[in-house]
């Protein structure tokens, strides 16, 4: 039997994002402009029609520039990171010119690039985003350091536009239930009734979305806080919760032992300085323009840091389901097990055995030789979607904000020879 195929191509759901917003703004702010000629007290004039209007011209100006500025050009990171760490370079002695990569530059096996601080790699646009707050399904962009004036302002015009049309919507619903009593044929059609009552519907609960949105991103603006540091603060805080009842230590991928230690947020540098840098600029009225500008992606690879942290520490802390599996790691310390005998290795084997065993089936108990297994209990975590791994009080992971986890994951081969090298002298250095 024959399948059935469509005569036309149907494009993916994402590419219908834009277009379907476009749609929404129409359909509230211009359908709405119509019903007012047919309901009292009749359609707006004078300074209500050019306000609301302006705004809503906002509205498109700031969504059109918030789907498409780029968020992260690609090659930024060679253009602009690594410039700034061979000026780094320059300021050491000559003989030192081998540290050519800052501290906190960590590495991305999907760009095979540098990752500078804050940067993470977005899966839908498959390249490292500055600072990337999440990749929006509205805009079918990411909302990053180059664009986020444009976003907040986009959600900003959008909240006033649809406060304003949810007052003229309920002055008019209002003057229709005064006169309920009249006859129907001296009333609006019952067409004007429904629209009525749809626009009434579909701006309540947009504004009261877009309201939650930009409470949201104003925050974030104010801490200097993405959506994803907001998620990693989270997750470190979780951490600590979970060392203290375990000694300072928690169990990363593989068994290893993993020692968790209290680190604050580096890049929150006050609340003017956060705004300015956010937004771009210290002028106020530009924050507020439309046309207003966004910052510059080459200030995208140096961030200021607020100093309540040791320089050697770098944001984010280390998370034990990122680490590698392998029971190797790039710290000096690191040791390889050594056992007496021959007996000692069988046992050693036999009980790391159990270990996984234990863990993969979350169990608790004793081993038939008389080891005492580690309460694997307290180290598994769940997330609220009923799957392994952790997720925020609102249930998220990192993939939900855009991000492409496999890239977050690092194990030793990932990284080139040549770059590990570079921080072993770092770190001899230091």
């Amino acid at each position: 039997m024959a399948s059935f195929s469509f005569p036309f191509r149907i494009p993916p759901v994402e590419q219908l994002a834009i277009p379907a917003v476009s749609i929404l703004i129409f359909f509230l702010a211009y359908t709405s402009q119509y019903l007012f000629y047919y309901i009292e007290p009749g359609p707006l004039k004078g300074a209500e029609f050019w306000w609301f209007n302006g705004f809503v011209l906002a509205i498109w100006w700031c969504y059109d520039r918030a789907c498409f500025v780029d968020p992260g050009p690609k090659g930024w990171v060679e253009r602009y990171a690594l410039d700034v760490s061979e000026e780094d370079e320059n300021e050491e002695d000559d003989n030192e010119d081998e540290l050519s990569l800052a501290k906190g530059l960590r590495w991305c096996k999907k760009c095979k690039a540098v990752k500078p601080p804050r940067a993470h790699h977005c899966k839908k646009c498959g390249r490292c985003i500055p600072k990337m707050d999440h990749h929006c399904p509205w805009t079918t962009n990411c909302v990053s350091y180059t664009n986020f004036p444009h976003f907040i302002r986009f959600v900003l015009y959008a909240v006033i536009s649809m406060a304003i049309l949810g007052g003229h919507l309920v002055i008019r619903a209002s003057v229709l239930w005064e006169n309920r009593n009249l006859p129907a044929y001296l009333g609006p059609p019952v067409w004007a009734l429904v629209h009525l009552f749809v626009l009434l519907i579909v701006n309540s609960i947009t504004l009261f979305a877009l309201f939650v949105l930009l409470i949201r991103a104003a925050y974030s603006l104010g801490t200097n806080t993405s959506q994803i540091e907001s998620w990693e603060i989270e997750r470190h805080e979780a951490l600590i919760e979970r060392a203290r009842k375990t000694g300072g230590y928690v169990y990363a991928n593989g068994g290893q032992k993993m020692r968790i230690e209290r680190q604050e947020f580096p890049y929150d540098i006050g609340i003017w300085k956060n705004l300015c840098q956010g937004m771009g600029t210290s002028n106020v009225l530009m924050w507020l323009m439309p046309f207003g500008g966004a910052p510059n992606i080459k200030d995208a690879a140096d961030w200021e840091v607020n100093g309540f942290e040791d320089e050697s520490k770098t944001w984010p802390p280390p998370d034990p389901d990122k680490m590698p599996r392998s029971g190797h790691s790039l710290d000096d310390d690191a040791q390889l097990r050594e056992f007496g005998n021959a007996e000692e290795e069988k046992a050693a084997f036999k009980k790391r055995q159990h270990d996984d065993y234990a863990r993969r089936n979350k169990k608790s108990g004793e081993y038939e030789d008389g080891y005492n297994e580690i309460d694997y209990d307290s180290e598994y975590e769940e997330g609220m979607d009923g799957e392994e791994g952790w997720t925020n009080s609102d249930g998220d992971r990192l993939r939900d904000y855009g991000v492409d986890e496999e890239a977050e994951v690092l194990a030793d081969d990932d990284i080139p020879l040549s770059e590990l090298i570079r921080r072993r002298k770092i770190r001899s250095h230091d």
